[in-house]
């Protein structure tokens, strides 16, 4: 099973809009997958038409050991399943501050989990917080959300040594393994400009830095699209609301490269403890 976090500690840069699209697509391509939502805003699993009240289980329950993965878990299709998140959960944070080992809760509770899927995808919050932490502890890869804009480098640096950091003293096995650009606007020089020089960034960052040294900048461009920012209101994917729209192909497109990723290169796979 690939075991990927979708992180960026900066907002607004498609983060959860390609976690749950990219999750769509796999299924599509076949694949049996499980989004986990480790946001306490709940974006994905609103964009997925979950809304978890009334003492149903969510990633709260899992993480304060209230409830099981396979309790929480919610199916969308049949290849598709969600571990919804609610307000509950931004307690998680203060609730696990005092906990001894509390940055491997989360992978704990994976290990005990029995259901076997593909691919494993956890939106992360746009936070460096202790529900990150263990994202990035459970995990083997990362996938970087980028916008094509001056500021997508800003913080970029804090965020890799926290990537850095979790590989070196709390899980080996994790790598940045995918840089994906979203609203994309191909029409623009800045695009252009700044792709170049994110690209150059990586490329000169790579030298002694194995956590990320076989990090792919995706090929596929997710460009900006109306339909991507209306299909949440709706609690489908791209895919159930705009199925011919340029995000559906694009996020197609994405997951058929992700799929090549691991059909030609040698990508971590996540192994029960």
């Amino acid at each position: 099973m690939r075991a990927i976090a979708v992180i960026n500690q900066k907002g607004g840069v498609g983060k959860t809009t390609s976690s749950v699209n990219l999750s769509a697509a796999l299924a599509r391509s076949g694949r049996r997958v499980c989004i986990m939502d480790l946001d306490p805003q709940a974006h994905a699993s609103l964009h997925l038409g979950i809304t978890a009240v009334g003492g149903e289980p969510t990633m709260y329950e899992i993480l304060c050991g209230e409830a099981s993965i396979a309790d929480a878990r919610r199916d969308i299709s049949d290849k598709l399943s969600v571990v919804p998140s609610n307000l509950d959960l931004a307690a998680a944070e203060l609730e696990l501050a005092g906990e001894v080992g509390r940055e491997m809760i989360l992978r704990d509770r994976l290990d005990d989990d029995s259901e076997e899927f593909d691919y494993l995808i956890l939106d992360c919050p746009p936070s460096l917080g202790v529900l990150t932490v263990n994202a990035l502890v459970a995990v083997n890869e990362v996938f970087l959300p980028l916008q094509p804009h001056f500021l997508a480098l800003h913080g970029l640096s804090k965020l890799l040594r926290t990537i850095e950091v979790v590989s070196r003293r709390l899980n080996d096995q994790l790598r940045l393994s995918g840089v994906m650009l979203c609203m994309y606007d191909s029409n623009t020089r800045l695009a252009a400009e700044v792709s170049t020089d994110i690209d150059e960034f990586f490329q000169a960052a790579k030298g002694g830095r194995e956590f990320f040294r076989n990090a792919k900048f995706f090929e596929t461009r997710i460009r900006r699209n109306v339909r991507l920012a209306e299909a949440p209101s709706f609690g489908q994917s791209i895919f159930e609301y705009a199925a011919d729209s340029n995000g559906a192909a694009d996020y197609q497109a994405l997951a058929e490269e992700i799929i090549l990723q691991e059909q030609f290169a040698s990508v971590p796979q996540r192994v029960a403890a």
